[in-house]
């Protein structure tokens, strides 16, 4: 049995459905919250309809019924997703971010610590960069200065993770995620927030002038890389580059080729909706010209992209992206740690 947590978010919908799609049983743990309209996590859900999924209504927070789960169900491996996720949430919501992402986290430590669990696999984020200014970001840069009490809670996963790996020989793998997009995603996203304003007529807030860049990753590719990861626990020494013999590893998963500034996302999704009458009839869709910048707003470092094609999933939908079979460590570029997931 494997253990999903979010299991009715973006990125944990995808993964359980890929490993349902293969035969695995799975456990899939949520707790359903508001952070964003709950009946889009209810709909994701709706679509597992397996009999080898089992849902459980969950905060990985709650100690003792994470404990009980644990010590019932014995899962072989677990795939840890469930956060609070988003960056400025968390300029009015703190506690949120430690209730879940820290002390959520430890119970799931726990948990795999004490029944004997094969391999966790769990979601860090680029953000953990943070201040750091080296492109492309790399696992071997320093991550010691995040600019948010996000990154900082997922740079606090990455060091408990290596000490249950240190001190209890727990094989874990850190997942660095960059800016992932695609089918059901989350609403606070960019990619939705632009959506809602080009169906409505309204222009489109770009900030420093949009030259900010993201390496967007689409969700085919996350869940791709989520998948092979799992089926290989680290041995002890697998980093023994970093000067450790724990088992324990973390990984970018990003895609360099992907890498563009927010100007030309917004930009794409326009003349994608013109190409639509019905948008184009009713001038419902806004134009370069209207885009708008706040130079008042933060400025971000802005990253340099590698060539390739700009957006392929979101310009040809997720029916005609062909997931690509490399998964990059080391290699993402990311240029906003404000935005990642």
């Amino acid at each position: 049995m494997i253990v999903v947590t979010g299991a009715a978010g973006f990125i944990g919908y995808h993964v359980t459905q890929r490993l349902l799609a293969r035969g695995d049983e799975v456990l899939g743990i949520d707790n359903l919250n508001d952070y964003y309209d709950p009946s889009l996590k209810f709909a994701r859900l709706g679509r597992l309809n397996d009999s080898r999924f089992e849902f459980v209504k969950l905060d990985v927070a709650d100690t003792e019924g994470m404990r009980r789960l644990f010590a019932e169900r014995k899962p072989q491996r677990v795939i840890h997703l469930a956060a609070q996720a988003g960056v400025r949430y968390s300029l009015t919501n703190p506690y949120a971010y430690t209730e879940s992402n820290i002390h959520g986290f430890l119970n799931i430590l726990e948990g795999c610590r004490h029944n004997g669990v094969e391999h966790l696999v769990y979601a860090s984020s680029s953000s953990v960069y943070g201040a750091n200014t080296h492109q492309p970001f790399s696992e071997h840069d320093n991550v010691d200065h995040p600019v948010s009490l996000y990154a900082a809670t997922k740079k606090a996963n990455e060091l408990m993770a290596h000490t249950y790996a240190h001190l209890f020989g727990l094989p874990t793998t850190g997942l660095r995620f960059f800016t992932v997009y695609g089918p059901w995603g989350r609403p606070d996203m960019a990619l939705f927030k632009f959506t809602r304003l080009i169906v409505a007529g309204e222009p489109i807030p770009v900030y420093n002038e949009g030259r900010m860049s993201r390496d967007f990753t689409y969700i085919d590719d996350i869940v791709e890389g989520i998948v092979r990861v799992m089926a290989q626990p680290p041995a002890p020494g697998a980093s023994a580059a970093e000067g450790t013999e724990a088992p324990y590893r973390i990984f970018n998963i990003g895609n360099p080729a992907n890498c563009a500034s927010i100007r030309e996302l917004a930009q794409l999704m326009i003349e994608t909706a013109s190409e639509f009458p019905e948008l184009r009839d009713r001038d419902q869709y806004a134009t370069g010209k209207e885009l708008t910048d706040d130079r008042a707003a933060d400025a971000a470092v802005a990253g340099k992209g590698q060539a390739g094609d700009l957006f392929c999933g979101t310009k040809s939908g997720p029916d005609e992206k062909d997931a690509g079979e490399d998964v990059r460590g080391g290699r993402a570029v990311h240029g906003c740690a404000a935005c990642s997931i």
